[in-house]
């Protein structure tokens, strides 16, 4: 009798078998497309526990978050844009003509803070939108000797802040081209290496952000260049980094090496604020629910 009920059990347990699996397949797939949209606490406390949500998610756009946008200029505009685009809500706009409304009160009716304003502006812009208790993308540039401070505060107040030089995904594309470059060309001291900016003459600081990215990448590995200069240098330690301003130029960086026989050179060029509007968003978008300190490395990672 008990080799009879086992025979059955086998035969019936293929029944089962295969749907079991294909449920399994499915789950697991709509969990890696979904979870990098989700609050960082929802796939593992909420998505499995309750395996029927993974039916339910494709209803809900859960991705919605409320931004306040600090600065509210052409980026800002062009960042709104976007956010409205993928379903959430702008709920503080904050420029020039306004700024009696940037109080903590209006911050926290966010959960998340977009900031692109000014080098002057940043640093306290940023450590307001911590002390909200709101997390903080910021896109502003030329403020970093106040990285410490603005760092052991997020850290002391458990907030979250994302800072990047560029959101512009081929931007940070290129980044990490730059720096396979410059490690390659480290074993060719016959190369000369100089460095060129262009932007809108909008653009208040110089070089810009990116460049002075692209600059520490190209001095970590070619490291008889000591420092970056913002002017024509024939030094061999220092690395030449040529500013233009002219309008209406969104953005275009160069990396040359020269020699006596060729020259190698890459360029990345932006064609519209939208790249960097779409990056600044997808941050939004991956800060939201989390606490630290992130890169937008860390957003590429996570789309892998």
């Amino acid at each position: 009798m008990g080799g009879y009920l086992k025979g059955k059990l086998y035969a019936h347990s293929d029944i089962f078998f295969w749907p079991g699996i294909l449920f399994i397949a499915h789950y697991s797939l709509l969990l890696k497309l979904w979870s990098h949209s989700l609050p960082a606490t929802w796939p593992k406390k909420i998505v499995f526990a309750h395996p029927v949500l993974v039916f339910i998610l494709p209803l809900i756009n859960l991705a919605d978050m409320k931004i306040a946008l600090i600065g509210y200029g052409k980026m800002g505009r062009a960042i709104e844009e976007i956010a409205l685009q993928n379903g959430h809500e702008i709920v503080l706009r904050i420029g020039i003509e306004n700024l009696e409304d940037f109080t903590i009160e209006n911050v926290q009716k966010a959960d998340v803070a977009i900031e692109f304003t000014s080098p002057h502006s940043a640093a306290g812009n940023i450590k307001k939108c911590i002390d909200a208790g709101v997390a903080v993308v910021c896109g502003s540039t030329g403020w970093l000797a106040q990285w410490p401070e603005i760092e052991k505060c997020c850290t002391d107040k458990n907030g979250a802040l994302l800072y990047a030089s560029n959101f512009s995904i081929g931007v940070n594309l290129f980044f990490e081209v730059n720096s396979f470059l410059a490690s390659l060309m480290a074993k060719h001291a016959d190369y000369h290496v100089t460095m060129e900016e262009i932007h809108h003459t909008q653009k208040k600081d110089a070089p810009s952000g990116t460049a002075i990215t692209l600059a520490a990448q190209v001095m970590r590995h070619i490291t008889s260049k000591k420092h970056w200069v913002n002017h024509i240098s024939d030094k061999e330690n220092e690395l030449e980094i040529i500013s233009e301003r002219i309008d209406p130029a969104p953005g275009t960086h160069k990396i040359k090496y020269s020699s006596a026989i060729d020259d190698i050179e890459i360029i990345h060029t932006a064609h519209s604020r939208k790249g960097f509007a779409s990056g600044a968003v997808l941050a939004a978008e991956f800060i939201y629910g989390k606490k630290g300190i992130f890169e937008f490395k860390d957003i590429l990672k996570n789309m892998e």
